[in-house]
């Protein structure tokens, strides 16, 4: 309880100092520049943006090595990981307060939020209380708070509205972007990891989206952006970020080609009274199968030579929930039959075996899914007449009946099991496993004959992940370039499209996008309802229509000139002033 609390208090704490920090940093050093510096400050926006992902590609890399690669308190060293990051905090504000002489400060202006809100719920309370046709309109709705706030806070309020107003699709954008730290590394885990020289862990791909911003940034500032402009192309700040979310529906329709791909080499889904069977025959010749409905009618018909590997599942139908099929098995010229209860939306393995002269027959239910975060399963059945312990390492054991005994299923890491250590109750020997592969399914017999001794016949239920991880790298190329293009550009654009009172209170609705974003992640996983592939067309398809309404919205926008919102003090509204004598105004609390 007591390392629960104190992790809620640092988590607090985090949340408090960003909510502080992230707003207000990048609008700081906005406020270092001069006006006739705007291509100075629109560099420094880019270098803003590329130390923050600096900072996320070395801790990537530092922090896991801090935390593995020493032990404190007899396990992984915590305490350094979360330490080092935490005194480097302190030597960054200390190196931060050194150079506070020469800031230029914008004195602090109260509480801007609180008079932004007012201001509006003001002018909407006074225009609703003043409908008489009697009274002259106003040539913005804001106006009608003139009668309580100066003039110059109602147009930076103007100006603050008509830049939100704009901000309403891009929570669009980042509800793709930040799918990189949750179904993008899960569509990893079903990909096959192994690039010959290195053996990647899904997370690790992460590391690609803060390197690629290091790359792209000078290559778009220096060289993209200077290319485009010598061809005599605007290519504004809102023109920017529409390519950027043109990229980024690339990106997830890329995704969503390599995600049907892993889908039609994965086992395919049960449906309401339907299951799928597969036969093993661990007798030590031929059987011939038939599988019987109810009415005695055949339903399946193989035959299956002494341990063939059969190449897939075969669909049964089934009259109702729960179902009994009755087996006809011919074995020499014996005729067995037998029974077993299946039930809807499983897989089954039928498992023949000798008995004596004859043979019989097991049902195994299989488990389709065990599989689905890219570990390694395997199961074992034992043909001895002794029970077997088997050793995968040093923390994974089994025990398997003797008998054809059948184990769970257990997963472990993908790697080569040359040697696996297996003990009876008088005998100790070890099994070559082989390779185990990723988001494979395996099963072992371990039988002992007398030309080949002990062994493991081995067959693969659920086929290895064939697609390789590499074919991440062109949606991560992609969504990467569409974030240097939307995302340091709307920081830029916030910054010089606010009123100087109002800087940090644009940059803080730019982060709050953001959250949005997440929160339609959210929505969609939850009542969508579709498969994988499906939720990134859609999601893909979404972006592409909020693009083209973004597009026509930043078509009919007009930059804000600083000009356009600074006006001297003593400067009134004449038409306003003539006017007032009529309204009716009352202190409207909020």
């Amino acid at each position: 309880m007591v390392h629960t609390v104190l992790s809620l208090i640092g988590l607090s704490l985090i949340a408090l100092g960003t909510g502080g920090i992230k707003p207000c940093v990048a609008a700081f050093g906005g406020d270092q520049f001069e006006q006739k510096h705007e291509e100075e400050r629109t560099r420094y926006f880019s270098a803003f943006y590329l130390s923050i992902n600096a900072g996320s590609l070395i801790s990537m890399f530092i922090t896991p090595m801090l935390r593995g690669g020493v032990q404190c308190f007899g396990e992984d060293c915590y305490a350094l990981a979360f330490g080092v990051p935490g005194l480097l905090m302190v030597i960054a504000l200390v190196v931060f307060a050194m150079g506070s002489k020469m800031y230029k400060k914008t004195p602090p202006e109260g509480n801007v939020v609180t008079q932004v809100v007012k201001c509006i719920w003001f002018a909407i309370s006074n225009r609703f209380k003043n409908r008489s046709e009697d009274i002259t309109k106003r040539q913005h709705w804001l106006d009608w708070a003139a009668e309580k706030y100066p003039r110059q806070l109602i147009m930076d309020v103007k100006a603050l509205t008509r830049v939100l107003f704009l901000y309403i699709p891009l929570p669009m954008f980042w509800a793709l972007l930040e799918q990189q730290g949750s179904r993008w590394t899960l569509q990893a885990t079903k990909m096959n990891r192994n690039l010959g020289f290195i053996v990647l862990q899904p997370e690790q791909m992460q590391v690609l989206n803060p390197l690629l911003v290091l790359i792209f940034i000078p290559l778009f500032d220096l060289v993209i952006y200077r290319l485009v402009s010598k061809c005599g192309i605007n290519f504004s700040s809102l023109r920017k970020m529409a390519v950027g979310m043109i990229l980024a529906c690339l990106a997830f329709a890329f995704m969503a080609v390599v995600e049907i791909k892993i889908h039609e080499m994965a086992l395919p889904q049960t449906s309401p009274q339907e299951i799928f069977l597969q036969v093993l025959n661990l007798a030590d010749d031929e059987v011939k199968v038939r599988v019987l409905g109810d009415e005695d009618n055949s339903l399946l018909a193989v035959s299956i030579k002494s341990f063939q590997k059969m190449p897939h599942y075969s669909k049964l139908h089934l009259k109702t929930k729960k179902q009994n099929f009755h087996f006809h098995l011919k074995y020499h010229n014996l005729s067995v039959y037998t029974e077993h209860s299946v039930e809807e939306r499983n897989w089954y393995s039928l498992v023949i075996r000798e008995d004596g002269k004859s043979i019989s027959s097991i049902m195994v239910k299989d488990a389709e899914n065990i599989t689905t975060n890219g570990m390694t399963a395997v199961r074992f059945i034992n043909t001895l007449h002794n029970e077997v312990n088997v050793s995968l390492g040093t923390d994974i054991s089994l025990s398997i009946g003797e008998d054809y005994g059948v184990s769970a299923y257990r997963t472990v890491e993908r790697g080569e099991y040359t040697v696996v250590h297996c003990k009876t109750e008088d005998d100790n020997f070890s099994l070559n496993l082989g390779l185990l592969d990723f988001g494979a399914s395996y099963l072992f017999v371990i039988t002992n004959s007398t030309s080949q001794g002990l062994q493991a016949w081995k067959m693969e239920s659920i086929l290895t992940n064939k697609i390789s991880i590499v074919w991440q790298l062109p949606q991560y190329a992609l969504v990467t370039a569409g974030e240097v293009m939307f995302s340091v550009t709307g920081l830029e654009f916030s910054y010089s499209q606010a009123p100087s009172s109002m800087k940090s209170v644009l940059q803080a609705a730019w982060l709050l996008t953001i959250g949005v974003g997440n929160f339609i992640v959210f929505a969609v996983a939850q009542f969508s309802g579709l498969v994988q592939w499906a939720e990134f067309i859609l999601f893909s398809c979404l972006l592409l229509v909020v693009c083209l309404i973004f597009s026509i919205m930043g078509y009919y926008y007009v930059p804000i000139k600083p000009e356009d919102i600074q006006e001297p003090a003593d400067k009134q509204i004449l038409h306003i002033q003539e006017n007032m004598i009529n309204l009716e105004t009352k202190n409207t609390k909020f």
